[in-house]
């Protein structure tokens, strides 16, 4: 089973709370931590969601949707149609588009179990062993022989929606719904900042893009791409480490939460496909397309070790990791042993 020659992955996704939203909205959203801010194994399953993979979406015991991923995760504040608990612009998490289609016919696992049960991962499992949900999941990989499972349990109706499967308008050059907003409400704010001069103002708005007092700051600190050590600055792109919307205002013109990059670099940096480790070496996500990279003309030769960094920029390299880095930083066993 394969979309478009790539083979299928399948997730499952627990919408008790969300369902309305999220499959009315197309979309995925989760936090990135849990509230005391240690790490959920379900939030950091979102980091690795790919364009074309597979969502059952389950809902009162029943899966009630099925969905396309349109996009990898990228960070974005919480839906305002979530409501208002906590603060809406302060909360940061992932976010995934998705296509989903609701089914006509939906199904209850519990039913089902007798056939489920052995296919069910013994760490990270959506379902109890009864074929009700578990109440602390939300976004878990299922297994390929589970999800073919579910898709001849869900019958002819599923099978349509897998085999008409698509990514729709989806690139890496399109811009994420989710960051375009909050960023146009950062900049409203910062418009109407009364404690900044508008020459200050004005090298925070360029710095947004790369440009201005940021470039020339960066350009101080980096005298070429990392990666492809193209040094020519007409081919070079001043990328933040710690990104504009994250940042507070002096962060956002330091030069040392920058590296020039050459334009497919720097997309791939700023989109979490690509980071660095303290030391220099190149940490490559596991969602990356190696096949589009070697396109590029970044061969693994490139992608070894860049040098290291200075403490400046490895403490802003620290929170593109954690933060930015398409890996979830948890064991992947989806299989029962």
């Amino acid at each position: 089973m394969t979309s478009a020659g790539v083979p299928l992955r399948f997730w499952w996704v627990n919408q008790n709370q969300t369902y309305k939203q999220e499959v009315l909205g197309g979309y995925l959203w989760s936090p990135k931590t849990k509230a005391n801010g240690a790490r959920n194994p379900f939030y950091e399953f979102m980091r690795e969601v790919s364009p074309g993979d597979i969502i059952f979406s389950f809902c009162d015991a029943e899966i009630k949707a099925i969905g396309i991923a349109q996009s990898n995760a990228y960070e974005a504040p919480k839906p305002l149609e979530f409501g208002n608990i906590g603060a809406y612009w302060d909360l940061v998490g992932w976010r995934v588009e998705v296509n989903f289609s609701k089914l006509t016919t939906p199904i209850k696992p519990a039913t089902h179990i007798t056939l489920i049960r052995p296919y069910l991962a013994e760490k990270y499992a959506p379902l109890r062993s009864n074929g009700y949900g578990q109440q602390s999941t939300y976004l878990t990989r299922l297994s390929d022989p589970l999800g073919r499972l579910l898709i001849d349990l869900v019958g002819t109706e599923a099978r349509m929606i897998v085999q008409g499967a698509r990514v729709e308008d989806f690139s890496l050059s399109t811009p994420n719904i989710g960051q375009v907003i909050w960023e146009e409400h950062q900049l409203n704010a910062l418009r109407r900042d009364e404690h900044l001069m508008e020459t200050e103002k004005q090298s925070i708005v360029l710095a947004r893009r790369g440009q201005g007092l940021f470039r020339q700051r960066v350009s101080s600190v980096e005298r070429a791409c990392r990666v492809t050590k193209v040094s020519q600055p007409e081919y070079l792109r001043a990328s933040h480490s710690k990104p504009w919307r994250d940042s507070d205002n002096e962060e956002r013109l330091n030069g040392e939460n920058g590296l020039l990059l050459t334009p497919d670099v720097d997309l791939l940096f700023d989109r979490g496909f690509l980071s660095f480790k303290d030391n220099g070496d190149v940490l490559v996500s596991p969602v990356a397309d190696r096949v589009s990279m070697e396109k590029m003309g970044l061969s693994t030769d490139l992608l070894r070790n860049v040098g290291s960094f200075s403490e400046g920029q490895k403490g802003f390299l620290q929170f593109h990791r954690k933060k930015i880095f398409l890996e979830a930083r948890v064991s992947r066993d989806t299989e029962k042993r």
